[in-house]
């Protein structure tokens, strides 16, 4: 299907694409996703690039620049030939988008970090304007795309990989490898930080989201530990944090003890997984028919959560042991080529380790509903 383009170009004709009149509203939860937040993996992964982006330097390169991971599989299944219209709702450093654009296709590129616009932006300013950067969070992919007079689009690509620009920069505060203020918000107009959280939150709330989102098995006295420690002094900065967790939780192995804890305050603090399952249903509405769901998972929590969507909206029927026949699914709209997830090759790992734990899951957008 070719969507018409030249809704978005009339109202931003003579404006930045990216600036105020195209960040949409005002969105208090955020947008990347991570796995185990294992910040010295990740920091290696970050260093292992193949190629510097056209028109940027070395140093650039340095501050967003990903891998795209499994672009192979991505591109055989999103088919982005020229006149497609493609929504990558994780642009970061713009690597898939790259990728589509240099296929043919449109490409609108979300992402609630600022700096990954700009960045974005400027690596991808060759394209003219075939790419369309904006600022908000996928959760609002409705919002966003009628923003800019687009009904539907052909592919959506959700990649929830961690930035590891946003793991380098001490200022952001998602890393205990070095010390930096208590932050974690994806989205710096958020008014709701890690350390509003770690400071008021109480000992029954910490326990809960430390068990369901960062899967910590010792969540107790992790909680207790920070309750103590900011009992004391407020916690105001990563240190800090990893510091009272390490107390309670001694090292036994390479991984910190306070790994989990900061996944599960990151997940919190922006609303990872209430964002992802919103965009999840909003996606099928906003595909065109035949058009495709990508997603890129990296941590248990997010894989269930995909492929129980998927599975769900692909069932033309369900039956139950009591029901005397199957009944049509009201939820079917979706086409799975393959109920198993797809799982990146041994020479892609060699060459970007960050994508060892990755699963993409594909689904198409079924007619005629």
């Amino acid at each position: 299907m070719i969507i018409p383009i030249k809704p978005w170009l009339e109202k931003n004709k003579g404006a930045a694409a990216y600036g105020a009149q195209s960040w949409g509203r005002r969105i208090e939860g955020g947008l990347t996703l991570s796995s185990d937040f294992e910040a010295e993996e990740l920091m290696r992964a970050g260093g292992m690039m193949s190629e510097v982006p056209r028109g940027l330097s070395m140093s650039t390169r340095m501050e967003f620049y990903h891998q795209p991971i499994m672009a192979t599989e991505i591109l055989r299944a999103m088919q982005p030939i020229e006149g497609r219209q493609i929504f990558d709702g994780t642009l970061g450093g713009g690597g898939h988008s790259e990728i589509f654009l240099q296929h043919g296709a449109h490409v609108v590129g979300c992402d609630q970090d600022a700096d990954a616009l700009d960045y974005a932006s400027r690596r991808l300013s060759s394209f003219g304007d075939r790419f369309l950067p904006v600022r908000g969070n996928f959760s609002e992919v409705d919002v966003l795309l009628r923003s800019h007079g687009i009904e539907h689009v052909d592919g959506i690509l959700l990649d929830l990989g961690v930035s590891s620009h946003q793991l380098d920069e001490p200022d952001r505060g998602f890393s205990f490898r070095e010390d930096g203020p208590l932050d974690m918000r994806m989205d710096d107009r958020s008014s709701f930080s890690a350390e509003d959280l770690i400071n008021e939150w109480s000992e029954d709330e910490l326990i809960r989201i430390f068990r369901e989102y960062g899967e910590e098995k010792r969540a107790v006295r992790a909680a207790r530990a920070i309750i103590r420690a900011r009992g004391e002094a407020r916690i105001v900065t990563t240190l800090q944090l990893a510091a009272a967790v390490e107390g309670a939780i001694p090292r036994t192995g390479r991984k910190h003890p306070a790994t989990k804890v900061f996944q599960a305050v990151r997940i919190a603090v922006n609303r990872e997984l209430d964002c992802l399952e919103i965009v999840l249903d909003k996606a099928v509405d906003a595909l065109a028919e035949g058009g495709v769901l990508a997603v890129i998972t990296f941590h248990s929590l997010e894989d269930r959560m995909v492929k129980h969507f998927m599975r769900r909206k692909s069932s033309p029927f369900i039956d139950r042991p009591e029901w005397p026949e199957p009944k049509e699914n009201p939820e079917y709209c979706l086409n799975l080529s393959s109920r198993r997830a797809i799982v990146p090759g041994e020479d892609e790992v060699a060459l970007n380790p960050r994508a060892r734990s990755a699963k993409l899951r594909l689904a198409t957008k079924v007619g005629d509903l």
